[in-house]
């Protein structure tokens, strides 16, 4: 019988000299820093779960970042810094011998936290709780996840990762991430081309070694089951990248009864008229348009209602979307990030109820710090002129795939008046 030692040993040997370690590319590592928004000029960063240091290599080198690779495994570390002293960026990255469960560095460490293919083997709940610590105040964590991508997998695919990692479903983690003290700026579904890159390289790697290595024949039948549980069921589960950012001056929650005359002395406060604030009490009597659990308030350290955001059913050229409007923050808490922290609750309680498209009319400076883009890059206009680039678009999912989305003109509830 082997023992544990020589199959561990001969995984390692599969993967030696590979690219990477997971599902991954430089092209959704772009994406995933491009969604984490505006870091200082030359970022503090954790590399978690580094490997060889495909993502350590290419934030040190794109971002200007100075970068703390960490890994269990010396031979991974070596390899990075090869690689790092090839590319000259010695200066840049220091490879660590750390275990991602037991982190020695102080909190407030970091200004970003990176974790691609590495947050399973201490847990996504567990990764929230005990890396948040390390980040700056505002600091953002970016972790990748494999989750159901089907709302009822097979029998096969079930079994297989009963035995691996027990997954949930994206609603389910971005649950938990606000739950952990973190507010979602965006998420992207990794592409197929992602796995290839990753097990096109092993398989090759798989085929080519020695089954009679101690542990090697356990090693590729594990390997091999791992890469036909892709090819068969890949379908049903996949790899998507989470983009948090550390939530900690203002306090959020839905809408409840007894909020109703506190929203709408907000809005009378933080407008030159009330018709904001009229408009929200008559969205709120619109059983189309108003849904429930969508109409967030921030709240002051003495529980008092400081900022209001909602989100009502629209319609863009008859398909189901949400625009957002009206947003109020009481003058005397404007630019205190009140009203940043109940968007984005907002948009996490969206996310978390399966929505993918969100419009807003509104400053063309401050919404996209949200993911907010031109709609018309969308094909999406509404039916009243205004400026190109205030009127902007947000796919919730953080796909590039935009075929999906509807196209067209934005139907906005009555009470909107347009």
């Amino acid at each position: 019988m082997t023992d544990h030692t020589s199959i561990h040993h001969a995984f390692f040997t599969l993967h030696h000299g590979l690219p990477q370690q997971g599902p991954g590319s430089d092209a959704t590592s772009r994406r995933l820093l491009s969604l984490a928004g505006a870091l200082p000029e030359r970022p503090r960063v954790l590399d978690l779960g580094c490997g060889p240091g495909r993502s350590a290599l290419l934030l040190a080198a794109e971002a200007g970042a100075e970068v703390t690779a960490a890994d269990l495994h010396e031979p991974f570390l070596d390899e990075l810094r090869a690689a790092a002293h090839a590319r000259g960026l010695v200066g840049s990255i220091t490879a660590v011998r750390a275990d991602m469960a037991e982190l020695p560095f102080p909190d407030g460490s970091f200004d970003l936290v990176w974790a691609e293919s590495s947050a399973y083997a201490i847990g996504f709940d567990t990764a929230l709780r005990t890396w948040r610590r390390l980040l700056t105040a505002g600091g953002a964590l970016v972790l990748t996840e494999c989750e159901w991508t089907v709302a009822e997998p097979s029998a096969p695919a079930r079994a297989f990762w009963a035995r691996h990692y027990p997954l949930r479903t994206g609603e389910e983690n971005i649950r938990a991430a606000t739950a952990a003290g973190y507010a979602v700026l965006g998420t992207y579904r990794q592409p197929e081309s992602d796995w290839e890159e990753y097990y096109g390289p092993l398989g090759a790697r798989a085929d080519g070694a020695d089954p009679d290595a101690p542990g090697m024949a356990e090693a590729l039948v594990a390997t091999r089951e791992e890469i036909a549980m892709r090819g068969e069921h890949g379908t049903e589960y996949g790899y998507t990248g989470y983009v948090l950012r550390r939530a900690d001056s203002w306090p959020t929650r839905p809408e409840t009864c007894a909020d109703v005359a506190a929203v709408h002395a907000v809005h009378a406060a933080a407008f030159e008229t009330r018709a904001e604030a009229d408009l929200v009490d008559a969205l709120r009597a619109d059983t189309e348009a108003w849904l429930p659990g969508l109409s967030c308030v921030a709240e002051a350290p003495d529980g008092s209602v400081v900022a209001h955001a909602l989100l009502t059913r629209c319609r863009v050229d008859g398909a189901p979307a949400l625009a957002l409007a009206p947003v109020a923050v009481l003058p005397a808490y404007q630019r205190t990030g009140a009203g940043s922290a109940v968007v984005c609750a907002l948009l996490d309680a969206a996310r978390a109820r399966g929505e993918r498209l969100v419009v807003v009319l509104g400053h063309p400076v401050y919404y996209p710090r949200f993911g907010f883009e031109p709609a018309s890059g969308y094909g999406i206009r509404p039916g009243f002129e205004v400026p190109d680039a205030a009127m902007m678009a947000l796919v919730l999912d953080g796909s590039d795939d935009s075929a999906g989305l509807p196209r067209g003109t934005i139907q906005y509830p009555a009470a909107f008046g347009v």
